[in-house]
């Protein structure tokens, strides 16, 4: 059982599986990445901003989701499935209907299988659905293993372009997270792209409506579980073991009159979209509990070009208000698009391509602090924090938002003091199939 945390009501009265260890995955420091970024920050801000002017000094910290469960290639799925997983096991699931469920719908008593004990609409199978090297096809095969129920992976050949360029497509095909749900006894199914007017829609809803005909009783969780209603509650619960972490990882404050230090910056990748939001109901909620906090800033970093920027910040507000509404605040008051904050610049050229620069970031964090990234998300999103750093963003943005650190008050010698956070999502089991890594 994971260490109890102090939520709020109606947040802490939801139903919740553990699936993670009982402790908190851990934050470390990047002192490494930190003095990397800080000497490219000097090269471009020269040796300070002009008189009167604070340096923005920033600490780069990593939080280890990679580390959190013990359940195969652990990562930031398990956070959400423990929160659909009630559903699941439910006698009456709401959820999980199929491709357009992602509002109340309950699923028909009797549709599925009977059961042994004879109660009508037990699930039987989990049904999800990734690009072929996809981390969240691999976390909901292991929670089906772990709750004895089948699974079927849907893998599309046709999403992103991680296949289309690799120098090694038998390999791709095969190895990587591929291995690993057949490993973990699911049903792989590698899908062509399907001919217009057909969508991976209608070939998701043949295979629910093909178990169903075998006398499955299927549960459908969409990609990377972000439509799913629960899917942005993980990473609200995720905020508030960061804010219990940071009393314990960031150094006390040694200038009288300064606030309790804090992760200023948080950076994630942005995928499919309930990681961000989530964070970002979470933290809001913290900030009401506590106003005379700073907020943090929630950075997501996109990984994928194919839309454009704009249509991912309508759809983390909608996550985000979604959360916001369960755990108790006022969806459309306390969450506006002022909380969302993405960035497009290190996306590369498609979705699950490994881009030059991205990649010499993927070697550099290896070898300075010995983290192992993976080539789709958090090799965009650390290269995202260094730049973010380096170029002097997080530094302009400081001083732009905060009038005391502009003026050097009460930040001993001018200095300011600043923490970033980059979340490790997890996803280095996809790396064997990248051959030119």
């Amino acid at each position: 059982m994971s260490p109890k945390l102090p939520l709020p009501d109606p947040f802490a009265a939801i139903p919740r599986v553990n699936l993670l260890y009982p402790f908190f995955s851990p934050i470390h420091s990047l002192p490494s990445l930190s003095a990397l970024a800080a000497s490219s920050a000097s090269r471009t801000q020269g040796n300070g901003l002009g008189s009167g002017k604070a340096r923005v000094n920033v600490s780069l910290y990593a939080k280890r989701e990679d580390h959190g469960s013990p359940l195969a290639c652990s990562g930031n799925k398990y956070r959400k499935l423990e929160y659909i997983i009630p559903d699941i096991l439910s006698s009456a699931p709401r959820f999980g209907a199929g491709v357009a469920a992602d509002e109340p719908a309950q699923i028909a008593p009797g549709s599925g299988s009977q059961s042994e004990t004879g109660t009508a609409g037990k699930i039987t199978t989990l049904v999800t659905e990734g690009a072929i090297q996809s981390n969240h096809t691999v976390q909901v095969a292991s929670v089906a293993s772990k709750l004895d129920l089948e699974s079927v992976v849907l893998l599309h050949k046709g999403t992103g372009g991680g296949l289309s360029t690799s120098s090694d497509k038998v390999s791709f095909l095969r190895t990587g997270n591929v291995q690993i749900c057949k490993l973990l006894g699911s049903d792989v199914r590698l899908l062509e792209k399907p001919a217009a007017p057909k969508t991976q829609d209608d070939l998701v809803d043949e295979v629910i409506a093909d178990l169903k005909s075998r006398g499955k009783n299927p549960y459908w969780i969409p990609s990377g579980a972000s439509l799913h209603p629960l899917g942005g509650l993980g990473y609200v619960r995720c905020a508030f073991e960061i804010a219990e972490q940071e009393r314990e990882v960031l150094p006390s404050n040694t200038n009288p009159g300064t606030q309790e230090p804090q992760f200023d910056y948080i950076f994630v990748a942005c995928g499919s979209g309930s990681t961000v939001g989530g964070l970002i109901a979470g933290f809001k909620l913290l900030e009401k509990q506590n106003p005379n906090r700073r907020p943090r800033r929630i950075i997501g970093i996109l990984t994928s070009p194919t839309l454009r920027k704009s249509y991912h910040e309508e759809r983390i507000l909608r996550f985000a208000r979604r959360a916001a509404g369960q755990i108790g605040l006022d969806p459309e008051a306390d969450i506006t698009m002022d909380n969302v904050h993405l960035d497009d610049r290190f996306a590369g050229e498609r979705y699950g391509v490994l881009d030059g620069k991205t990649k010499e970031c993927l070697a550099l964090v290896a070898e300075r602090e010995e983290v192992i990234l993976d080539p789709v998300y958090t090799a965009k999103v650390a290269r995202g924090m260094v730049a973010w750093v380096g170029e002097g963003e997080v530094e302009r943005d400081v001083l732009a938002r905060d009038s005391s650190a502009a003026q050097g008050q009460g930040h001993g010698q001018g200095q300011v003091n600043v923490n970033a956070l980059f979340i490790h999502t997890g996803g280095q089991s996809a790396l064997g199939a990248y051959a030119d890594i």
